[in-house]
């Protein structure tokens, strides 16, 4: 049976589109980028390079053709100066909305900056999209909105107190696009990301993802730390499923807009499985990792266990992930020993 993704996919590349990626030299922008352009279609690309990359572009370009590279725009500007907003989304039917300041620590250690980009640049490309009037804005929400709430699986209603200044920023975004909703007609889609890994995940900088850190730790030999007694679990999500769930939720019916959505697996993996995982993977590419992991102390700001419910997204946008956190951490773990090791 043909999933609605597999549809989409096809009637997309019957009639291809334009889409707006902010953050689009990103981790999660130019893996959309990147299946957008395979697609065929047309992508006008915005970012300012504060936590993007220009080798990112420069992957995505050796994995398209050239024609289909053609089709790809790029804007260098910021989602806090409007203008910028207004001239990346001119022509758009699609927006994904991914550029923002991620990183529980980085808020605590900067509120400022954290909220000038992801509650004033949010607004900007609100409104930019709003009055060029797009088919659909989607927007990276965050699991970090659960807060406090003690209860799992996380459901998109039930939700708790932020525990940083980052998750405050990201529920203002939803309480923004509800805004828009009820006054300006203008519907969108946020979906709230629960610790995604892939490729092009930057394991440098002290806000770096556990996924991509440890295994950058672990070939070039570093101690690994876990902050906790490492039973502290996520869940992890590769980052193909967020592709997924992006382009569905872009091209969703109307019933399904005006929402928010977990996306991620459903599942919990410890940090300490976690470890373990990571070891095996990158023993199948032929690198040995022997030390044990260092424990320290908890880090502010961060939840015990974190976990979805997505019946939510499969419900109403076809949701259906297609790699589990071992799937992934396999096929990503090439790609990291080939460019970690490089760049020893």
């Amino acid at each position: 049976m043909t999933t609605r993704y597999e549809q989409v996919k096809e009637t997309l590349k019957a009639n291809p589109k334009t889409w707006l990626i902010t953050g689009v030299a990103g981790f999660i922008g130019s893996n959309l980028l990147e299946t957008l352009l395979q697609l065929d279609q047309t992508v006008i690309g915005l970012d300012n390079f504060a936590t993007g990359h220009q080798h990112n572009l420069d992957e995505v370009q050796q994995t398209v053709s050239s024609a289909q590279w053609e089709k790809f725009t790029f804007i260098e500007g910021d989602i806090r100066n409007l203008e910028d907003c207004k001239k990346a989304v001119t022509g758009a039917d699609y927006v994904l909305h991914q550029a923002a300041l991620g990183s529980v620590p980085r808020s605590i250690n900067d509120p400022i900056t954290t909220n000038q980009a992801n509650i004033d640049g949010f607004l900007n490309m609100l409104v930019a999209a709003k009055d060029e009037g797009v088919e659909s804005f989607t927007y990276a929400a965050s699991s970090s909105t659960y807060g406090d709430h003690p209860g799992l699986p996380k459901i998109e209603d039930r939700i708790g107190k932020p525990l940083s200044p980052y998750a405050v920023t990201k529920y203002v975004n939803e309480l923004y696009a509800d805004v828009f909703a009820r006054t300006y007609d203008f519907n969108t889609i946020g979906l709230r990301y629960f610790n995604v890994f892939g490729k092009r995940q930057d394991p440098n900088g002290a806000y770096a993802a556990v996924i991509p850190k440890w295994t950058a730790a672990m070939i070039k030999g570093d101690d690994v730390f876990i902050n906790g007694d490492g039973e502290t679990s996520r869940d992890f999500c590769f980052i193909e499923n967020v592709v997924q769930i992006n382009i569905l939720a872009a091209t969703a019916e109307a019933d399904a807009k005006n929402q928010v959505y977990n996306v991620a697996l459903g599942d919990r993996t410890t940090l300490n499985i976690l470890f373990d995982a990571l070891k095996t993977a990158l023993k199948d590419s032929n690198v040995t990792y022997d030390a044990s992991p260092t424990y320290r102390d908890f880090r502010a700001g961060d939840v015990r266990h974190s976990q979805a419910d997505i019946s939510k997204a499969q419900n109403l946008l076809g949701y259906e992930p297609q790699f589990r956190i071992y799937d992934g951490i396999g096929k990503a773990m090439p790609w990291y020993v080939k460019h970690l090791s490089a760049t020893q």
